[in-house]
């Protein structure tokens, strides 16, 4: 009878491969170099893996290494296949494409936003962002997983990163921003998109800006000077300035605070500015008023 190689997975359930209908697998070269199929398994069996997932791509190795496994002797580890992932162009290439880890990374994605969505794309479960990996494990379950090939969202991972960034303490991400101090990241952290984006921030309330104001605003800029508050500030000198101009100018609403807001910091958006303006300080506002 020919022998079935058969071995119970996390996703496909029992897996089934009949002997006979498998080549014969090459496990070294001509020049004695052991390839993967081989040396994968001398590597996992050493080191005593329990348990390994990987693509589907992978079953038909998987056969073949369940062999291997068994021969030399080696406690046989628990399989897994994920469906592959895939997106809109088709399916995916750690060689291109830029999905790989260090493009990410370089790109200011975090790697609990890329936990967080593989641990949940491919099943029915809102994706959503987790602050450490035992959180996640509460949540996780491989028999959530489908065999269908799962859809991968650049936007998504982004969202996802966002939302994160937005809980994430300044102890988490001290290493990544060494310029900054927690005062900084809990004035700008709901505002960013990625962590780079705390950089310009920073370099924004102690660098130099090019606001893009009219005559007429630059004049009114320069004239609310008087009424800014001496200090110390907190977030409430941002309400106690605009409240000292107002009686002072037919200018209401955008009209009012938007001129300020892009004289001292040369953007027509950003975080709330009540927080921003303690950052800057009397002194840098003063210059900044009066270029």
């Amino acid at each position: 009878m020919p022998r079935n190689i058969i071995w119970q997975d996390l996703i496909r359930g029992e897996a089934k491969f009949q002997a006979t209908h498998m080549s014969d697998p090459v496990l070294v070269r001509e020049d004695d170099v052991p390839l993967y199929t081989f040396a994968s398994v001398v590597d996992d069996g050493e080191m005593g893996i329990t348990h390994i997932v990987r693509g589907e791509d992978h079953v038909s190795n998987t056969a073949v290494q369940v062999q291997i496994f068994e021969a030399l002797g080696y406690a046989l580890p628990i399989f897994g296949h994920l469906a592959l992932l895939k997106t809109k162009e088709g399916e995916m290439s750690k060689r291109v494409g830029g999905n790989d880890i260090r493009t990410l990374r370089e790109n200011g994605i975090m790697p609990m936003a890329i936990n967080s969505l593989l641990a949940h794309i491919g099943t029915s479960d809102a994706v959503e962002p987790f602050m450490d990996l035992q959180a996640l494990f509460t949540h996780f379950d491989f028999k959530k997983f489908g065999r269908s090939p799962a859809n991968y969202d650049q936007i998504e991972l982004e969202k996802l990163n966002e939302k994160l960034l937005h809980k994430l303490p300044f102890a988490e991400v001290k290493s990544l921003i060494p310029f900054a101090d927690e005062k900084f990241w809990i004035s700008v952290q709901l505002n960013l998109k990625d962590i780079s984006e705390a950089k310009m921030w920073w370099d924004i309330l102690h660098g130099e800006v090019s606001p893009d104001l009219t005559a007429e605003d630059r004049d009114f800029v320069q004239k609310t000077l008087a009424f800014l508050p001496l200090e110390p500030w907190n977030e409430s000198t941002w309400d106690a300035w605009l409240s000292a101009i107002k009686p002072t100018t037919t200018r209401k609403g955008k009209e009012l605070f938007m001129p300020i807001r892009k004289a001292l910091t040369g953007l027509d958006n950003g975080p709330e500015f009540k927080k921003l303006l303690p950052l800057l300080g009397y002194e840098m506002v003063k210059i900044r008023l009066t270029v």
